[in-house]
């Protein structure tokens, strides 16, 4: 991708089609080429920053349309640059045309990402903030939106900015005592560095684990329902997507391959999978089957373990879930049991529901289990989630460093060996804020934003 930064700019900023539509413009160039198609009050020239102003957009004698514009001067506008926007009407016909005008008169269109990349560029947002951007405008979700807007507000660039301080200051003692080393003096306390590098290490721990809670909030926390043939698993993922998504008999073995169904629950989205009933089968489809079920219960974030109600013997001793993993035990059909008691649970480790997913009894008490779960409540409070695989990469590339400045703290090495692993914690952690950067950098995380941001 080549980088046009001199050029003035413009693209739909809304989707076309709509009852309005906002074209953007900027640039160097952005008020001059406005004025010479809009025709308002007063020229755009002579107007303050930040100002609206009603007119019609003209082609020679020939009113195209009547818009508001909105006028915003460098550097007080998102790109840093003069910046035009016109909010017409939605037609794309009045849409194309005034677009038209403008790359007539020396405009090009835009870039995918290309006003958020300039605007990065210009210092007003680091690449982080950035990239929360398309985040936001890729949330389908009240938690993924609130993870994205604690990021562009600065909340975990701050974070990072505070460690590279940190680190910088540990770096030019370590400088320092080289440049005096004749002397044989210690600048920096070995004891209270290694404090600190611990310090630094613990932070980055944490924010790297929070990636499991971010991307799951982000892309949906996937549920995986697992259990023996005929237990009512389909009937529990219709349940819980409030529709019909998979098929129900009473014949053992109907699912054969894995069904997912969506649904948002208190903002969050969560990712339901009906899985095929684990059992010992010589069926090479049903077999196909439960080894995708197996894949998906490696995958999911909550496995809701279902058994019948009279359901003498369960797999669930043999699977043991990951640390990030959460197992609920669900016994189904309750509502058949008659007088039956349904008797204390041997395993306490593992909490269990008592439902009837037919009637909808006890299911309200097993989403409220699964929600608990969640925490999505951290994202709601503001606390910083790490949701970019890019970042969760880099902090861990960061943790790799640390530990080993820690081992070479530990085994006495030089100065400037140890000085060399900081700078590599300090390199990675730039690379996510973009104090660090390249080409290829900026042009795989701008080429998914959409045209008009």
């Amino acid at each position: 991708m080549i980088f046009h930064d001199t050029d003035t700019i413009v693209a739909p900023a809304t989707a076309v089609g709509g009852a309005l539509c906002v074209i953007r413009l900027s640039g160097g160039d952005a008020i001059t080429l406005c004025d010479s198609i809009f025709k308002g009050r007063k020229p755009l020239a002579e107007a303050r920053t930040a100002t609206l102003h009603y007119g019609n957009i003209v082609d020679k004698e020939e009113i195209v349309d009547d818009v508001v514009v909105s006028l915003f001067r460098a550097p007080h506008s998102y790109t840093g640059e003069d910046t035009v926007e016109i909010s017409a009407h939605g037609s794309r016909y009045v849409i194309n045309k005034i677009i038209s005008l403008l790359t007539a008169r020396g405009a090009r269109l835009a870039e995918a990402g290309e006003f958020t990349r300039r605007a990065f560029l210009a210092g007003k947002l680091d690449l982080s903030q950035a990239e929360a951007v398309a985040d936001i405008i890729a949330s389908s979700s009240h938690s993924a939106h609130a993870i994205a807007s604690t990021q562009m507000r600065g909340a975990y660039s701050n974070e990072l900015q505070a460690l590279r301080e940190q680190l910088l200051h540990i770096t030019s003692l370590l400088e320092l005592e080289l440049d005096f080393s004749e002397e044989d003096v210690e600048f920096a306390d070995r004891k209270e560095l290694r404090q600190l590098l611990n310090k630094i290490l613990a932070k980055v721990t944490s924010l790297a684990e929070s990636f499991s809670l971010g991307n799951a909030l982000k892309e949906g926390i996937m549920v995986a329902i697992a259990g023996r043939p005929n237990v009512g698993k389909s009937t529990l993922l219709n349940r819980l997507a409030g529709e019909d998504r998979a098929m129900v008999s009473d014949i053992a073995g109907t699912t054969r391959d894995t069904i997912e169904a969506t649904t948002n629950i208190d903002g969050v989205i969560y990712r339901f999978i009906d899985t095929a009933g684990l059992h010992t089968t010589d069926d090479r489809l049903e077999q196909m089957g439960i080894e995708r079920t197996e894949q998906a219960l490696r995958k999911a974030r909550i496995i809701l373990w279902m058994q019948d109600y009279n359901e003498n013997e369960s797999t669930l001793e043999n699977y043991t879930p990951t640390k990030d993993q959460t197992l609920l035990r669900v016994i189904n059909k309750i509502d058949l049991r008659g007088e039956k008691t349904l008797g204390t649970e041997e395993n306490s480790a593992v909490p269990t529901y008592y439902i009837s997913a037919k009637s909808g009894e006890g299911v309200g008490q097993l989403i409220d289990a699964f929600k608990q779960t969640t925490n999505a409540s951290a994202a709601y409070q503001g606390e910083v989630i790490v949701s970019s695989q890019r970042h969760y990469d880099a902090l861990m590339q960061s943790r790799t460093a640390l530990e080993s400045a820690l081992s070479a703290l530990d085994n006495g090495i030089s100065s400037d060996l140890l000085s060399e692993d900081i700078r590599q914690v300090m390199h990675h952690l730039g690379t996510i804020t973009g104090e660090i950067t390249t080409t290829e950098i900026l042009q795989s995380i701008f080429s998914r934003f959409c045209i008009g941001k």
